[in-house]
């Protein structure tokens, strides 16, 4: 494979090098859904202890679906994205994104039943489930070719980002509990009383930021294009790269609207036989992200932790120090994910993976506590990190062709919550049924399996422009 922009289909790109300051922003803005994203995804983590006290959680079923309830969310959002992405635009849908984030912060905060709380974890899911497809999207369709890997993976930085603010703020909040601790005296601390509302609250100031400057960022200009509203689309463009970059994209969005032509009377088939292929990939690398494993880190901190031996207020410092790692090595992705190319990245991900998770197995079942487990973690979290968090992102705002995008980008990120939701709600009895070590030697395998898959049938992408990229994940040279 060859990532090269002399390749048939590189889209001559005037700004590919120096990517103005008003991409930049707009990029940044889009990518404050990612942020929020991980936010109200980890959050829940942090708290998990001390509101499952204060509702009298006492079974995994319960203490699974309050985990996981979220994820319902995620799959409505993911199944309504595509649609609110075709019919409104993609800006409209990351303000309504965002107003569901900051009713999500609300309204969890302020629960006083496990059953109402779990009502507004779903609310912040399908704000999940929408901004998850649709930041990276819009990222994607307003980027030049050679830096769209880069700025697509901003998406996925924010993401790290919101991890690490959110694991931040609750260490900041929660007071140290005191060893030893009984249930009874627990119920009545400040941290189950009080601390647990003011960590899901707390995710509403950045939801208001995101709503407001969503307010500010203009609408994709492919969808503008598609839409028969070209000038608009120019204006958009010249604003990102200049009067020639607008016109060299314009003519390639053209052309492939007269290739692929959409009427409301014929709409573009996700099932077509030349998107089948293409779909695959996709659906595929989506669930593999998720059942790679690396979330239960992230999810079950406290509980892996504890397993490992360390106590509650030695859980939380090392939940830090997993978002820490995260945040560096996910930086050092925007420096490889468009150099390297998305193919290699994914490769030593899946591989690295595999290994680890062998080890951090083996050091449950050998009984090694404390430090070992930590320092394996810490480098399955840095490899995730590098390679298939954000590259899978990449993947799936980029791969789909222009007149199929936003509905197969849904259909991917449904497929990625519906399989983080089994993952999440099936590790509490997979992990009391198996141990840890057990838990992660079948996610190891899971990620053998997706090595495989991705040498086989997962092309290079970098370098090749959004509307060329049907040509080259089917095989054909035209």
């Amino acid at each position: 494979m060859h990532n090269d922009l002399s390749m048939p289909g590189a889209l001559p790109d005037r700004v590919a090098a120096a990517p103005t300051a008003y991409l930049w922003l707009i990029c940044l803005v889009a990518a404050l859904g990612g942020l929020l994203f991980g936010y109200d995804w980890v959050v829940i983590g942090g708290a998990k202890t001390f509101y499952e006290t204060y509702f009298g959680v006492h079974n995994p079923a319960m203490s699974g679906w309050l985990m996981s309830s979220a994820l319902i969310g995620c799959i409505v959002g993911a199944m309504c994205a595509g649609m609110l992405a075709d019919r409104l635009g993609r800006r409209p849908s990351l303000i309504i994104a965002s107003v569901l984030f900051v009713a999500s912060a609300i309204g969890a905060a302020a629960a006083n039943d496990a059953s109402v709380f779990a009502v507004f974890r779903i609310v912040g899911g399908i704000g999940i489930g929408l901004a998850s497809g649709l930041s990276p999207m819009y990222i994607a369709e307003v980027s030049p070719t050679a830096v769209r890997g880069r700025l697509v993976a901003i998406n996925q930085l924010t993401i790290v980002i919101g991890v690490l603010l959110a694991q931040l703020v609750n260490l900041w909040i929660a007071r140290p509990v005191p060893p030893g601790m009984d249930a009874a005296t627990l119920l009545q601390s400040w941290n189950v009383q009080h601390g647990w509302r003011w960590m899901f609250l707390s995710g509403g100031v950045p939801a208001v930021f995101f709503l407001l400057l969503s307010l500010t960022i203009p609408e994709s200009p492919r969808w503008l294009s598609r839409r028969g509203r070209d000038a608009q689309a120019a204006t958009v463009l010249e604003r990102i790269g200049g009067v020639d970059y607008a016109r060299d994209v314009l003519a390639a969005i053209r052309a492939s609207h007269h290739e692929h032509p959409t009427s409301d009377a014929r709409r573009p088939s996700l099932w077509a036989p030349d998107v089948r292929p293409i779909l695959l990939i996709g659906v595929v690398l989506a669930v593999f992200q998720q059942w790679c494993g690396i979330n239960v880190i992230f999810n079950y901190a406290q509980d892996i932790f504890a397993s490992a031996g360390f106590d509650v207020n030695d859980a939380l410092k090392s939940i830090v120090a997993t978002g820490t790692v995260n945040l560096l090595f996910t930086v050092l992705a925007l420096r490889l994910v468009d150099s390297w190319g998305r193919r290699r990245l994914m490769l030593v991900g899946a591989s690295a993976l595999a290994i680890i998770y062998a080890l951090i197995g083996g050091a449950y079942a050998l009984h090694v506590m404390g430090l070992p487990v930590l320092i394996l973690v810490l480098a399955a979290i840095a490899v995730y990190a590098t390679t298939l968090a954000p590259v899978t992102w990449v993947l799936l705002a980029e791969i789909f062709p222009d007149r199929i995008r936003a509905q197969a980008v849904a259909l991917g990120v449904f497929s990625l919550w519906t399989a983080c939701f089994v993952l999440t709600y099936t590790f509490p009895w997979l992990n009391a049924r198996l141990g840890p070590a057990g838990s992660f030697w079948i996610y190891g395998l899971i990620c053998a399996a997706g090595f495989i898959f991705i040498l086989r049938r997962v092309p290079e992408t970098a370098g090749v422009a959004l509307e060329a990229m049907e040509a080259r994940l089917t095989g054909r040279s035209d």
